[in-house]
């Protein structure tokens, strides 16, 4: 399959935790990803949420922040709420729906050690897993941060900051099926974390963000 995304520079993308695999199929495809974390915060994005495959289907996952200045808060000064220990009850819920797929045992340990962490500021904390999954996968990329907002970017720019969202269409046309761990019970769910994808295809998910087909 070829690819119709033909970027190479420059783009800017919103942070993700654990991002679909639209978001990685991105910075699959440029030498350089700038995060937006000037923005004021919005709610219920994938800045702080992510969707794994379980026997039951799909099962969001979600980071309680704190935003320290209330609705005026930026997304660089959102910090992460460890009271209800969420990292457990991810990394429980991750280890069930993928601790039988092939490549688990290869990258789960490293995961984990940055998940639990204690990582303080949700950007750091999306951040470093987002460079580890792409050491993982092989993408080459340099990731930069926003020093202002703006509201539009020139069109040599893509601006995916409120167009990778669970609220709406991925750009993409069709996601190629493989093997999900459930697949014997259900049927291909596309484009959730990229969890999925590594832990399931592993050293071919080069491959298969290679083939997808951005707009």
């Amino acid at each position: 399959m070829t690819t119709t995304f033909e970027y190479k520079n420059n783009i800017i993308l919103p942070t993700a935790y654990f991002g679909p695999v639209e978001y990685f199929g991105y910075l699959n495809k440029v030498e350089n990803a700038i995060i937006e974390t000037k923005e004021t915060w919005p709610k219920q994005t994938y800045r702080n949420r992510t969707v794994i495959v379980t026997d039951k289907g799909k099962q969001t996952l979600s980071v309680p922040v704190n935003k320290i200045n209330g609705n005026h808060t930026k997304t660089e000064e959102i910090t992460i709420n460890y009271r209800e220990r969420w990292h457990k009850k991810h990394w429980r819920a991750i280890e069930s729906a993928y601790s039988n797929s092939p490549y688990f045992l290869y990258y789960s340990d490293e995961i984990k050690e940055i998940l639990f962490s204690q990582e303080k500021n949700l950007v750091k904390l999306n951040t470093r897993l987002t460079k580890k999954i792409c050491d993982f996968i092989g993408i080459e990329v340099k990731i930069t941060f926003t020093e202002k907002f703006l509201k539009t970017y020139p069109e040599s720019i893509p601006d995916l900051r409120y167009k990778i969202s669970p609220k709406k269409e991925p750009a993409i046309e069709t996601f190629p099926e493989y093997i999900q761990v459930f697949s014997d019970k259900q049927p291909f769910i596309p484009n959730a974390s990229v969890l999925d994808l590594l832990f399931c295809l592993g050293p071919e998910s080069k491959g298969y963000l290679d083939m997808l087909e951005i707009k």
